[in-house]
């Protein structure tokens, strides 16, 4: 296997579609493309304002499954590591020197709850979630098979539909059960509104998260009643963090799409009625395309297809232009209208996607671009990382 850190050995073209130094316009389509000045901007948007409101920023692993953007996010962002949804992903990043990694979710099989609690002799904090009372003896075992520390969030469905208990004296019971275990610490709420994050709608937003709030604060009231400390509630997403931030209860935020921005979350408004992704964030993750055909004279046919993204949240929008629109995609081909006929053969178009998360695992290579040349070209270290 070739060495990730050394690029001489890689063939351009077949093993990666860039390298360093190369112009901009030289880079093999269909490729991710990081606008690096972006980025950093908004790494360091969300870091300033984590730190003003006193949070403590969890970056999202899942969205980018980067070592290198995390590492990036902890150095300009001041973040205090990343959640995973998945054991390998966290492998990943705490193999890769991330120093404090939640995975934000069930881990219920038992060879994956081996794993887990061996993560933490990799020198990483490890933080695994929790909605059953059975998952703690097993999770308990493991840890002390291998000498570690897990330490356990109880999680709480506030609305998105999907894990998490949904009274207060489930969260009491499962916290008291934690804190009797051996080799488990019991650190914390997640409260996550999966569900909300991209409602258009400013107030509708904020109304999913009063209700989610309120729950989360009546746990935290239970927990102390019974004597039990909650050290972090952690939640907020890049639809409702200022919700989060702002609630009193929480304290530990987990946006993930803010650095990059996609298409679906570009539509969605602030409090002024404004588009989050102009002003609020900056698109910095594109899919640069080459148009390969233009035997209609009023389509242009692109190499980005539905291999090169996921479509899940709706097509992709052609980002700084409004004479051209792309229309539909096939597994290696994208249909642009171009009533106009403004492009021609191997022009080449940045492609913001519907949804950055799933985009990014169908990619081997993220190419980080600033003033017109290729700076850096990274892998997406946890790509596949589902299990």
């Amino acid at each position: 296997m070739k060495d990730l850190s050394n690029l001489d050995d890689f063939e351009v073209g077949y093993d990666i579609p860039a390298k360093p130094g190369m112009n901009e316009a030289d880079i093999q389509t269909p490729a991710l493309v990081l606008d690096l000045d972006a980025l950093e901007r908004n790494i360091k948007k969300m870091g300033d304002y984590a730190k003003d409101h006193g949070m403590r920023h969890r970056v999202h692993g899942k969205m980018h499954k980067s070592v290198d953007v995390a590492k990036l996010q902890e150095e300009l962002g001041g973040a205090v590591g990343v959640c995973c949804q998945k054991v390998s992903e966290a492998e990943v990043f705490a193999r890769g020197g991330i120093k404090d990694v939640l995975v934000s979710n069930q881990v219920r099989d038992p060879a994956k709850i081996d794993r887990l609690a061996r993560l933490p002799k990799l020198g990483s904090r490890t933080i695994v979630c929790v909605d059953d009372l059975a998952n703690v003896a097993d999770l308990s075992a493991a840890a002390v098979k291998h000498g570690t520390e897990l330490e356990v969030f109880i999680e709480i469905d506030c609305g998105a539909g999907r894990c998490g208990v949904t009274t207060t004296s489930a969260v009491v019971e499962i916290a008291q059960a934690v804190e009797a275990a051996q080799n488990l610490k019991f650190s914390g709420i997640q409260a996550y509104q999966g569900a909300m994050q991209h409602m258009d709608s400013y107030e509708a937003r904020k109304e999913k998260l009063d209700v989610a709030i309120a729950m989360v604060q009546d746990a935290v009231d239970g927990l102390k009643a019974v004597g039990i400390d909650c050290e972090l509630v952690s939640g907020g997403g890049t639809g409702s963090y200022y919700f989060e931030s702002n609630s009193g209860v929480y304290n530990e935020l987990q946006c993930g799409s803010y650095a990059f921005m996609d298409a679906d979350y570009g539509r969605i408004l602030d409090k002024d009625g404004n588009r989050i992704d102009q002003g609020e964030w900056e698109n910095a993750f594109f899919i640069l395309t080459s148009v390969m055909s233009h035997a209609k004279a009023d389509k242009a046919i692109v190499d980005a297809g539905l291999k090169a993204q996921s479509v899940d949240s709706g097509l992709p929008v052609i980002f700084g232009r409004n004479d051209v629109e792309y229309i539909k995609c096939s597994d290696e081909h994208g249909v642009v209208m171009d009533p106009n006929g403004a492009l021609k053969v191997n022009d080449k178009l940045k492609l913001v996607p519907g949804h950055c998360d799933p985009t990014a695992n169908v990619h081997d290579w993220y190419v980080g671009v600033r003033n017109g040349k290729v700076e850096c070209v990274w892998p997406v270290s946890a790509r596949g990382r589902a299990f």
